[in-house]
């Protein structure tokens, strides 16, 4: 996925190892990643300021959702990527379209969903 070489993508990830194994799948798609962070008013911040390309959210976070996240890259123009045991049907109505990854997931449909939100549409 050499798409992503160079980018820097935010990570949201409450749960350690997942987050680890998300550092090493970026880290090898030669990505920058900024985090991980597993509590809601890091990752907050990190969006409203860090320069990102893109991020990986996941929805729950110590049972705070990540929906402030999503908004705050949305008005900045940061595609992200929703991660989720629970499937795209616990999202807000204005995340309806928003691209959604299921837990467990393959490192193939992580890469490939980032890769497809930092394509430029035609």
């Amino acid at each position: 996925m050499s798409g992503l070489a160079g980018s820097r993508i935010l990570v949201v990830e409450d749960e350690m190892l997942i987050a680890m194994v998300v550092e090493t799948l970026l880290g090898d798609a030669s990505c920058e990643v900024v985090g991980p962070f597993g509590r809601l008013a890091q990752a907050l911040k990190s969006a409203e300021q860090d320069p990102i390309d893109a991020a990986l959210l996941d929805i729950n976070l110590h049972g705070e959702q990540v929906f402030p996240v999503a908004d705050a890259l949305t008005a900045r123009n940061i595609p992200f990527v929703f991660v989720t045991g629970y499937g795209a049907g616990g999202l807000p109505s204005r995340f309806k379209n928003s691209p959604t990854v299921t837990k467990p997931y393959r490192a193939g449909a992580v890469l490939s969903a980032l890769t497809d939100v930092l394509s430029p549409t035609a």
